[in-house]
């Protein structure tokens, strides 16, 4: 029989997958001998059980029972009893860390007799009724669904009435008509009574937690990070220890280093008298940890040498939740935190130092979408104008957009491509979709672990957070700052790497990494950024460790040389149907209007030289390294007017009686004959050149008169030709001998030998499925995935990705847009399938991928897996590929020994 049920005893962190990661690291922690308070886990088989089936697993109830017995039975307790109850908390706890599910439920096995029985004597009351309703908000929320706000603002209400400025200064009474208040709202809203029963809460907590996996905010969650759906959820039910019992008790989350910076120490946020959810809601500011050491000292010693085991435990970064109950401390949770790219980086190399982890671990500790965040800009702080508000640096970063002050409106106005921050006295779960679609988070309230700092930095997104001299107004939809009152819509510059705020839209300038890659790479000095000198040492092994090659999608000189700055080992991709742009189109409609053979070749020998001037500029930017050059592709009605504005032209002409020009007429018949209803699938790539005479002579021609011009003038030019579109090997076999004729041609004319590999894009399923037949006449294939993604799935990208992505992501249709990453089932397999057979046929095929996947770091570890020598993409992209082919090394050489072992 399926066991659904662990105590903390049973489980450690390697079972993650079936006790979640909130289970798993409680069960650590008491395999360590630290002061875990009780209890037992539900495992994510039983949600998942729950989540196919709509009920839970018949035995469920007899385990959570008998689990229960033993806990009461330590603790000499019973839940719920009249008298010293013993109470539970209930916490959602997937394998990965999820801020999208479930709030914690504090305080079950409460009623109207029981608080009696917890309060136990005057000096308890306050406490007690302050438990009691606290139960009673979070179950009437989590559980029961009525809205949360309606509790805030029956809190608020009763704060103004007596002029409290927070929750700890109102009295028992007070807190004994608030509970009476959220029960009558929850009657109300529901048509229900609040459960008095101790099973019944504890019993529809777990449901709770379970239904929480399908909830909107952490189905947006789990699509945002690219978290399976099936998964499920773990719930752990511990004994509560209580942190608002007084001076003496208080609530805390804790670093074991700064999750912004990465700096070593202690950083973290202790709140006096307050419940750990305190502290994380933002509802009070905290105090800073270090001021624990005034206030306790002895708990502050503990708290320390705790921390100090656990990251040397871990081995990581950690996030801890405690509590301290009348002196004692008590640990409620830790987890490896999660911390900025900066950070990020910084960890990596501090731990490598102290020897706590080895160096292929330490590259393990980053990616490629870390280090993008790196390479993103910063404010010119030069040109800024005044700050209106100071807050915390929560999460670093620089951003621009329109202040709105809820989670809807900020969906609504990023949908619409506007730029958004929001704008909250704190974030709440609800406003998960809200920080989604903006580019920063702003709050009044909260520190360095305010929900709104954690989301923010898991995220990547830039946050500052208590940022006390700014009075947020949700009502009014403003902000007021410095006397300057701040409506919704007006700009504002968020910089979370100083912690502060500025009105209108500041410049932007390089980050310091981005600066790095473009002046080449080269080993930072002394006085270089920390950050600079931690990324500069990464990727050295990252360099070190990677098979794959790591070329660019380049298309001028200038894009060419910024490509080899930033480390490129060639040009996978030159597109030269972005040379016949601009001035030279005149010169394609010229070879298109032609009417004979003459008219053709003469516009064709005038794109000649400046094809040539295109190819020389760019193999010289790439001396002796590869410079896969494709012949056109696109259909050549690209290059002509757009058909309606030729026809309103003639139309408007012939309405005011004037003779059309002549041109225009011809422009437009040539339009009208060369439309197609599907361009994508038309007359371009391979069979443009086969159907064009003079066009695939014209481009090789220029091709090899730039290899002889770079030979003369002493470089080392490697010219690849790559012919597009193929279908089948006829194809490419007739376009080969036209390259091969060319290309003698040229070398008699010059007597400089030109031999230039010729290859093929692999786009086309049938290519992929036929890839053994082309092999024989391809010396290398680079797998266009942009293409084979469209044809494989049967969309038209640029139709299809605004009509109905967003559905199909909500839907779970697709877990991340195939165009970002590379569908592995499908398009996957057919670039599978094309590796074997091609490499079958010909062992020393060069196999490459240009689409932008190349530049993807999922993607680039399954080009890795399959074989593949090397992945191209934009030039800014290259430091992403290149360390995400260096852990996709070290990924594939770890399997291989976990395998051998």
């Amino acid at each position: 029989m399926t066991k659904y049920v662990y105590d903390f005893a049973e489980g450690s962190r390697d079972l993650a997958d079936l006790l979640g990661g909130k289970g798993a690291n409680l069960a650590e922690m008491a395999r360590m001998g630290l002061p875990v308070p009780p209890g037992f886990t539900v495992t994510t088989e039983a949600c998942r059980v729950f989540l196919a089936t709509g009920e839970a697993p018949a035995q469920l109830n007899q385990e959570i029972a008998a689990h229960l017995a033993t806990l009461e039975q330590a603790a000499g307790r019973r839940l719920g009893q009249v008298d010293h109850p013993l109470l539970l908390s209930v916490r959602s706890g997937a394998r990965f860390s999820m801020p999208g599910m479930m709030e914690t439920i504090l305080d079950i096995g409460l009623n109207d007799y029981s608080v009696l029985g917890l309060a136990g004597s005057p000096e308890r009351e306050r406490f007690a009724w302050d438990s009691y309703r606290r139960l009673v908000q979070m179950f009437g929320s989590t559980v029961m669904g009525v809205d949360s706000a309606l509790f805030e603002e029956a809190l608020a209400r009763l704060r103004k009435e007596h002029r409290a400025a927070d929750d700890t200064q109102l009295d028992t009474a007070d807190l004994i008509r608030l509970v009476e208040t959220y029960k009558d709202l929850i009657q109300e809203r529901t048509g229900e009574a609040f459960p008095e029963q101790p099973a019944e809460q504890l019993r529809r907590a777990v449901l709770a937690v379970f239904t929480s996996w399908n909830g909107e905010r952490a189905r947006i969650y789990r699509r945002r990070e690219h978290i399976p759906d099936d998964l499920g959820t773990a719930v752990t039910i511990q004994t509560m220890v209580f942190g608002n019992l007084g001076a003496d008790s208080g609530s805390g989350v804790a670093f074991t280093r700064d999750p912004a910076t990465g700096r070593p120490g202690i950083y973290g946020d202790y709140l006096p008298n307050a419940q750990g959810e305190d502290v994380v809601a933002g509802i009070r500011n905290a105090l800073p940890l270090q001021d624990l050491a005034r206030l306790d000292p002895a708990s502050f010693a503990r708290l320390r040498d705790t921390m100090q085991k656990l990251e040397a435990h871990y081995r990581d970064l950690c996030d801890i939740e405690f509590t301290i109950e009348r002196g004692t401390l008590w640990m409620l949770q830790t987890r490896v935190g999660k911390r900025t790219a900066q950070a990020a980086f910084s960890i990596a190399s501090q731990l490598t130092d102290e020897g706590l982890i080895s160096a292929r671990e330490a590259l393990d500790r980053v990616d490629g979408r870390a280090l993008a965040r790196l390479m993103f800009p910063r404010f010119d702080t030069s040109a800024a104008g005044d700050v209106i508000a100071h807050g915390i640096a929560a999460s670093p970063g620089a951003a621009v957009g329109e202040a709105v002050f809820d989670s809807a409106e900020a969906v609504r106005r990023a949908a619409e491509g506007r730029q958004v921050v929001l704008v909250r006295q704190e974030t709440a779960p609800d406003d998960l979709p809200g920080m989604v679609a903006a580019q920063a988070v702003l709050t009044s309230r909260g520190g360095k672990t305010s929900h709104a700092a954690v989301v923010a930095r898991g995220m990547g997104k830039v946050c500052v957070c208590g940022a006390e001299d700014i009075v947020v107004d949700p009502r009014q939809r403003c902000f007021v700052a410095e006397g300057v009152t701040v409506p919704e819509g007006v700009v504002i510059s968020v910089d979370g790497s100083e912690g502060v705020v500025r009105l209108g839209a500041v410049p932007l300038i390089d980050s310091e990494v981005m600066r790095y890659f473009d002046s080449g790479g080269e080993l930072p000095d002394e006085n270089a950024a920390p950050t600079v000198r931690e990324v500069h040492r990464l990727m050295e092994q990252a360099d070190a460790a990677r098979r794959l090659e790591v070329r660019a999608n380049a298309d001028t000189p200038e894009d060419a040389a910024r490509a080899r700055r930033f480390g490129a080992q060639g040009i996978g991709l030159c597109r030269t149907e972005h040379m016949f742009l601009g001035d030279r189109r005149t010169l394609v409609e010229a070879m298109i209007l032609a009417h004979d053979d003459v008219g053709r070749a003469a516009a064709l020998a005038a794109l000649l030289p400046l094809q040539r001037q295109d190819f020389t500029g760019i193999l010289e930017a790439m001396d002796s390294l590869p410079v896969t050059i494709r012949l056109l592709d696109p259909p050549l009605h690209e290059f002509l007017p757009d058909r309606t504005e030729l026809s309103v032209r003639l139309a408007r002409d012939e309405a005011l009686g004037r003779a059309p020009e002549p041109r225009d007429a011809e422009l437009l018949a040539a339009v009208t004959r060369m439309h197609e209803e599907n361009p994508m699938l038309g007359l371009r790539g391979v069979r443009l050149g086969l159907v064009v005479p003079g066009l695939v002579a014209m481009q090789v021609r220029a091709v090899a008169e730039a290899v002889v011009a770079r030979r003369r003038a002493g470089g080392d030019p490697r010219a690849e030709i790559m012919v597009p579109l193929v279908d089948t090997v006829e194809e490419l076999h007739l376009v080969k001998e036209e390259v091969e004729r060319v290309l003698s041609e040229v070398s008699r004319e010059t007597g400089v030998t030109v031999d230039c590999p010729v290859g093929t894009m692999i786009e086309l399923p049938r290519a992929a499925l036929t890839a053994g037949k082309i092999a024989r006449d391809a010396e290398f294939f680079s797998f266009g995935t942009n293409d084979l993604t469209q044809t494989t799935w049967g969309f038209s990208r640029d139709d299809v990705e605004a009509a109905f992505f967003s559905a199909y992501l909500d839907k779970g249709i697709f877990e991340a847009s195939p165009f970002e990453t590379i569908d592995r089932e499908g398009v996957g397999r057919l670039v599978e399938i094309a590796v074997r057979e091609g490499r079958a046929a010909r062992p020393d095929l060069k196999i490459g991928v240009c689409g932008e996947h190349g530049g993807d770091p999922e993607s680039v570890h399954f080009f890795h897996d399959v074989g593949l020598d090397y992945v191209s993409c934009s030039p800014f992209r290259i430091p992403v590929a290149r360390l995400e082919a260096g852990r996709a090394a070290l990924a594939s050489v770890a399997a291989d020994e976990r395998r051998a072992s």
